[in-house]
């Protein structure tokens, strides 16, 4: 990015979404909950229990679902609330290639992002890089209280806090076009007060809470 380019009087903020975005959302969104319920409950072993498959891609459309769609849209409006044209595009060879790594017994998802355009700072950079990964940190404490009810609001509970505690963090790792680079790229200091915590959190849960409590 430029910033070298004559500052230009910004336009209001607008949050508003094309049916090219939110399809591409909607399809992301159902995708990834039914490639993570395909590897809670592989289809591979040919003992597939049908019932509790369809129970997995609900639990996962509120939880992974969630994590995904608020971190994307956290994205949209802060880069939005800097000057920024934002939307988010799916990538699907990469949602095709998750349905099929998670039929292995895998998973890997990296369902698009949120592109933006227009004149920004490193700085305003990193703050629209922070807000996915500061957002599934809220979401995890939202979904924290729900760990003290029997199941299944203690599954959902425990399935909401490791997802986006782990989504978080590897957000923030500073490599490659994840979140953390930009936010290396501005502050380095910054990003490892963020990861390194966020990595701290999310082995923590991982061994205390587990995915399903």
């Amino acid at each position: 990015m430029d910033t070298n380019t004559p500052t230009r009087t910004r336009r209001e903020p607008e949050l508003t979404f094309s049916s090219k975005e939110l399809f591409d959302l909607a399809l992301a969104w159902v995708t990834l909950s039914v490639a993570f319920a395909l590897f809670i409950e592989p289809v591979h072993s040919g003992e597939v229990d049908i019932q509790h498959f369809v129970l997995m891609v609900g639990l996962s459309f509120i939880t992974v679902g969630v994590a995904f769609l608020l971190h994307e849209l956290a994205h949209k409006i802060v880069a939005i609330e800097h000057g920024q044209i934002a939307e988010f595009r799916a990538d699907y060879q990469m949602l095709f290639l998750a349905i099929m790594i998670a039929l292995l017994g895998f998973l890997f998802a990296a369902p698009g992002a949120v592109y933006h355009r227009g004149q920004i700072t490193k700085r305003e950079n990193a703050m629209v890089a922070l807000a996915g990964p500061v957002t599934n940190h809220l979401l995890a404490l939202m979904f924290l209280p729900l760990l003290i009810f029997p199941d299944p609001l203690r599954t959902i509970g425990a399935m909401g806090v490791t997802i986006n505690l782990f989504l978080a963090a590897f957000n923030m790792i500073p490599f490659g076009p994840l979140d953390g680079k930009s936010v290396w790229n501005w502050n380095k200091g910054v990003c490892l007060l963020v990861f390194i915590p966020s990595l701290t959190l999310a082995l923590l849960a991982l061994v205390e809470i587990g995915l399903f409590g």
